[in-house]
């Protein structure tokens, strides 16, 4: 698409015609505020936190989601993924007690559970006869069970689903976990330790126990456990969990060791808006060190995205190098820049241009706007948010996180209704069948939530887009019968 093309399809988007008010009604007055962030995003440079506040304060919320669709398409054009997937809560016992969480119990609680190994691996059995290419498990800080019980479990996902002829992704525990198993396995240490010296001690401990992990069959890391990156919020909501600074070495941990990762962001609780721009901000400047793994350079000062291995636009300064923390910030939302996956994965006779063999670094893969829910929680007083807050800040995350090659509606969270609004307005993926799912019940759901691939399908055809099944690494899958493979597109 053009400069031209685009600049059209903005000035038809935010006077409604592509996301209008209802019939009969007035389309609200476009707002002149927005001009320069328009004229950005026709560029793919990078939003600043004010146009974050600007997007978050403007009454003309047509145009935010109208922007945030460009860029979807830009980046995905009509497709819509899901994936076939199981979630397995290993055990709701946690050392931690945080006010906005309604899945903890005690041990010795009339409903506390921790599933052993026999119950895994019929989890296993079930997942692949379901098609599944996913096992996303997940649980609370359990402070009694050794580290040896997460490598077996690891493992016995890993193993069994090979008996079957099945490769499922181990996508398990969120940084919060890792640092927990860090710690019983007596390797995390520094954490009184001020400065460099102690982030490196800490992150030796994280590198120990996601090698161990990775060497049991872990394939990669869900983004759980990030709540809003703020330590007021932190201390009100959720004392005792990890703080920032750590959550992001976990990760970046991770994607030294070539590992890719999710990232989340929950909202609606105690937290401000400017708590959300902030925590978007910190995960982006993270991910452009990511993105320097794969071979992409970014520019200082203009926040422009280039190819890998690309010269820089004439006046602008390329930049590969690594200063410490002083990283560039990269883009891919430069019309015609390729995405992660499609470099990461592809190998010598690919047409991807620029292509390294194989992938060498991992990175984040998605940011999951996850909506307060405060029934069953000590913030059950708080209203949570509504619809067009949800709809607001999906989109803002897809236009601040310019970096992050996807945006996922998680219809448990956000209903599959909304979820199909939401592929209008910046998302592309919905997430998959899930089967069971105890950490958060929407209007009063069972651990049972699962949805079929045919309503997946049907969600996003409905919404105007064309469904892909992907796997856990956003690679399309190919299916025969009931053996599947996955292919970079």
């Amino acid at each position: 698409m053009s400069v031209a093309q685009m600049h059209n399809l903005l000035t038809r988007a935010t006077h409604g015609s592509d996301l209008g008010p209802k019939l009969g009604q007035r389309p609200p007055e476009p707002d002149p505020a927005l001009d320069a962030i328009r004229d950005k995003v026709v560029r793919g440079e990078r939003l600043s936190l004010d146009d974050g506040r600007a997007l978050f304060q403007t009454h003309d919320i047509w145009s935010v989601c109208a922007l945030a669709d460009v860029v979807r398409r830009r980046l995905h054009g009509d497709a819509a993924y899901y994936n076939i997937n199981r979630h397995l809560n290993y055990s709701n016992v946690c050392a931690l007690s945080c006010k906005f969480c309604e899945f903890y119990r005690k041990q010795g609680d009339a409903d506390a559970y921790t599933r052993d190994m026999d119950y895994v691996r019929a989890q296993v059995r079930e997942a692949v006869e379901g098609g599944a290419t996913e096992m996303h498990s997940v649980g609370g800080l359990h402070p009694y069970l050794p580290f040896s019980h997460y490598t077996d479990l690891c493992s016995t996902i890993r193993d069994e689903a090979r008996s079957l002829g099945s490769d499922l992704n181990v996508k398990a525990f969120t940084a919060v976990e890792v640092v927990h198993l860090a710690k019983i396995a007596k390797v995390y240490k520094g954490a009184n330790v001020p400065g460099a010296e102690g982030r490196a001690l800490r992150q030796e401990g994280i590198r120990w126990v996601l090698s161990k992990l990775k060497d049991a069959g872990l394939g990669s890391l869900p983004g759980g456990g990030a709540e809003v990156f703020d330590d007021r919020v932190h201390d009100e909501a959720y004392k005792g969990k990890i703080r920032s600074d750590v959550w992001l070495d976990v990760h970046r941990v991770a994607h030294e060791l070539g590992l890719n990762t999710n990232a989340t962001l929950l909202y609606g609780h105690i937290e401000r808006r400017e708590d959300r721009l902030v925590h978007m901000d910190m995960l982006r400047r993270a991910q452009d060190r990511a993105l320097m793994g794969l071979g992409y350079r970014g520019i200082r000062h203009s926040a422009t995205g280039i190819r890998p291995n690309h010269d820089p636009e004439p006046g602008h300064l390329g930049y590969s190098g690594d200063e410490g923390d002083d990283v560039p910030e990269i883009t891919l939302t430069r019309p015609g820049t390729p995405l992660p996956e499609h470099i990461a994965f592809a190998n010598a006779e690919s047409r991807v241009p620029n292509a390294v063999p194989a992938q060498t670094t991992g990175y984040f893969q998605t940011i999951i706007p996850l909506p307060f829910f405060p029934d069953g929680s000590e913030l059950e007083h708080l209203p949570g948010p509504g619809g067009l807050e949800n709809l607001r800040t999906l989109a803002i995350a897809r236009l601040m996180l310019d970096n992050f090659p996807h945006t996922k509606a998680f219809w448990i969270m956000q209903t599959l209704p909304m979820s199909q609004l939401m592929l209008q307005c910046g998302a592309d993926d919905i997430d998959g069948t899930v089967v069971w799912y105890d950490i958060t019940k929407v209007g009063n759901a069972s651990t049972h939530q699962e949805v079929s691939v045919w309503s997946l399908q049907k969600a996003c055809r409905d919404a105007g887009f064309r469904p892909i099944e992907r796997d856990t690494l956003y690679r399309r899958v190919i299916r025969d019968g009931k053996s599947w493979h996955a292919a970079v597109n």
